[in-house]
């Protein structure tokens, strides 16, 4: 049997212009090693999955002048991860192989990974190598954690700030992977993959590899993603605010007790409604439609609905849902917080309507209540 590589490794970028939405970063490396202006200790900050070691791998190639593949780039590259070598004893060992000067290339580059689980003692023991480094030597320190690393070690360091990658960028590179290897995949399910991995890229793919054995050799489809993955459909909710729209009680909790006999839970069916009522609203505007994370197909969808709810009506319904989530946790009876927030925004619409012939203010109060 071929041994089966992930789409996290197979795919790992070797050049700058292939890591997803780290431009900044980048950019301002590619230039400082273009101009022979780089650092000697950087650290790179940012939430797991989003190509910190991999770009201090791709630096410490391109400041050496390395091929893509040549066996001397491991030579060079020393690793260390401080979860788990996190003493003074480690660092010294460190500090030790500094000393000697590269064999091949120009540079030696030390990666020291999540940096942030050093001891004082070791932190201490790093800072006088990290403050005055051999010129052959290039310290590249990774962490998740940015302000567990101790201020003396920050101000010896040029800092990056990596970014959670965005939905779209995330998919438009799981499409292309799709692609390159030949498997059908749903746009809406690489979306909903990319909104799964919560800005990390790492996590997609892992998410895509999952999704692609399931399918085998189906396609990556949409109705089986949002099965895997275990994520509440949007036509759940637009059919529950086309109930609501139409003044049907009913409708609204039959939907809601489907909902929970597929095992979703309560508190995560009225965060997702507040999400889809705050994306009609933004959706009633050309100029807020980009502020949506949803594929282009449900755009469409968003704004066919939002053309028969009035802004007055969403507002209200935006604040009931609000209000449930607030008081969620410590309701004795959370389905009935559920269900009474439904049916009293199945009644909005019909205050709204009596406030309109001129139904005095008191009365519109018992009314909702």
């Amino acid at each position: 049997m071929e041994n089966f590589v992930v789409s996290a490794r197979k795919y790992r970028p070797t050049g700058f212009d292939e890591v997803v939405g780290q431009e900044h970063i980048t950019t301002t490396l590619k230039n400082a090693i273009d101009n022979n202006k780089l650092a000697q200790a950087l650290l790179f900050c940012g939430p797991r999955g989003v190509g910190k070691t991999t770009c201090a791998r791709i630096v410490a190639r391109l400041i050496n002048g390395f091929e893509e593949k040549s066996e001397t780039n491991s030579l060079n590259i020393f690793e260390l991860d401080a979860a788990s070598n996190n003493s003074v004893e480690d660092i010294r060992n460190l500090i030790e192989q500094v000393r000697y000067p590269p064999q091949f290339g120009k540079f030696k580059v030390y990666i020291i990974d999540e940096v942030h689980m050093l001891s004082n003692a070791a932190f201490n023991a790093f800072l006088k190598t990290l403050e005055e480094p051999p010129s052959y030597a290039i310290f590249i320190l990774a962490t998740t954690e940015k302000h567990k690393v101790i201020p003396t070690i920050l101000s010896r360091c040029q800092i990056f700030d990596f970014n959670r990658i965005q939905i779209s960028d995330i998919s438009k590179h799981l499409k292309k992977i799709a692609e390159h290897e030949g498997i059908p995949a749903e746009d809406e399910a690489l979306h909903l993959i990319s909104q799964k991995a919560d800005g990390a890229l790492r996590d997609a793919l892992s998410i895509f590899d999952l999704m692609v054995t399931y399918a085998a050799g189906k396609g990556v489809s949409f109705k089986s993603t949002l099965s895997n993955l275990h994520i509440l459909d949007y036509d759940y909710y637009f059919e529950i605010i086309d109930a609501l729209l139409s003044q049907n009680h009913s409708q609204p909790l039959v939907l809601f007790d489907e909902i929970l006999r597929k095992g979703f839970d309560g508190h995560n069916f009225i965060v997702g409604l507040s999400e889809h009522l705050r994306n009609l609203l933004v959706s009633q505007d050309a100029r807020t439609t980009n502020l949506m994370e949803v594929p282009e197909s449900v755009k469409k969808k968003y704004a066919v609905q939002a053309q028969s709810s009035p802004p007055s009506l969403l507002l209200t319904w935006l604040n009931l849902a609000n209000q449930c989530d607030i008081n969620y946790k410590s309701c004795k009876n959370q389905r009935l917080a559920v269900e009474l927030a439904l049916m009293k925004m199945a009644n909005v619409g019909a205050v709204l309507q009596l406030q309109d012939v001129g139904l005095p203010t008191e009365a519109l109060k018992k009314k909702v209540m």
